[in-house]
């Protein structure tokens, strides 16, 4: 009996993650506020401007999304630290580039979410161009794919603004099978909430989690082996 309530065993660690994942969902969720806004805005009024505001209103939801993978990796999976702290620190600390490479992405994917529009149409019109609508959606679920390795990525690794975006469409295009399974579970995440709002509570973390588990796998294989043991060194004093 006295082992069931030690803080310690499997089960309360288990609850902690539990709870630390709808903190971080939540923690997530206010900071899309801005971008869900304009972005319900710029669908309803069809306006360029409100798409464009929604490019800039990205930025909280982007550096969250950064954070939310440093927080993930550091404390959920390793044991190190508490969320509030980590999730503030790599806000701060990636706050600049993740916020240039959101506004960077954002307005790529308006761009090709326009032409995808616009040649849609010309294909209900009977245009046999419209058809090339089809090239533009391939290349909105690339940058998706793309984007699901540049936010881990600034979490994990400094370098220029140029080099993160150079470095992770390599990684994603030489790790094809894992990016596929990561795109799918993404489609799997959004078609859930769609038909269970009421998940948004937890899935975001629940999400990153997943994505991390596959990602730190990939990551691993481009990391020095002084790097690597010194990661190791710090997961066992974690849990020591």
């Amino acid at each position: 009996m006295g082992e069931f309530f030690n803080l310690d065993n499997k089960f309360f660690q288990a609850i902690n993650k539990i709870v630390d994942c709808i903190a971080l969902s939540v923690i997530w969720m206010v900071c899309c506020i801005p971008v869900a806004f304009t972005g319900y805005l710029a669908i309803g009024t069809k306006t360029l401007i409100f798409w464009l505001l929604s490019c800039i209103a990205v930025v909280p939801a982007g550096v969250a999304t950064t954070a939310m993978y440093y927080a993930i990796n550091k404390v959920i999976r390793h044991g190190r630290s508490y969320i509030w702290t980590e999730f503030w620190h790599s806000f701060r600390s990636n706050f600049k580039q993740a916020a240039v490479i959101s506004v960077i992405l954002s307005l790529a994917a308006v761009l090709l979410g326009v032409d995808a529009y616009i040649m849609y149409q010309l294909a209900l019109s009977g245009d046999k161009t419209g058809a090339f609508y089809i090239i533009f959606i391939v290349l909105l679920i690339f940058e998706a794919a793309w984007a699901l390795y540049i936010f881990p990525y600034m979490a994990r690794f400094e370098n220029t603004t140029k080099q993160v975006l150079k470095n992770t469409a390599y990684i994603a295009v030489a790790n094809l099978p894992k990016t596929i399974v990561m795109v799918v579970v993404l489609g799997a995440v959004v078609l859930t909430v769609y038909l269970f709002p009421v998940i948004l509570v937890v899935i975001p973390a629940v999400f990153m989690l997943l994505i991390n588990l596959l990602m730190e796998k990939v990551f691993r294989k481009y990391m020095s082996d002084e790097d690597l043991a010194a990661e190791e060194e710090r997961d066992r004093e974690a849990y020591n």
